[in-house]
């Protein structure tokens, strides 16, 4: 990964987990309620910056955002939402450093972790 891939992953990770947090709450209430058109274009967005960081480790290689035609349901996008998510944290799983530092104000052992960038531990905190 790159540095300017990490900046894409943490934007896009944090605003597709906090859809899925908004649109969970909508489902939970009516799952069978379809999602508006303003609310898919920006759920869509973030799906193909997902896309193109996840390449070939997309979720599910037929499917790369909602179709302006169709009208998913809440519980559609939560699913949806949900892969992604999972997705997302394999990617970064597949491309940090985790390594044990000692806390300097507590003196202890803590974990570290930190994104490899172009095949090399960085200094950007995971």
């Amino acid at each position: 990964m790159t540095k300017e891939d990490i900046e894409l992953y943490q934007k896009v990770f944090s605003q597709i987990n906090g859809l899925y947090k908004e649109i969970g709450l909508l489902s939970k209430k009516n799952p069978n309620d379809v999602v508006n058109d303003f609310k898919i274009r920006f759920i869509n967005k973030n799906l193909v910056d997902a896309n193109s960081l996840l390449g070939e480790d997309k979720p599910y290689a037929d499917f790369h955002c909602f179709e302006e035609d169709s009208v998913p349901t809440t519980s559609d996008v939560v699913m949806m939402l949900e892969q992604y998510i999972s997705a997302l944290e394999r990617l970064k799983n597949r491309n940090i450093i985790t390594k044990k530092v000692e806390d300097p104000d507590w003196g202890v052992d803590v974990q570290q972790s930190f994104w490899v960038v172009n095949g090399k531990k960085s200094d950007i905190n995971a």
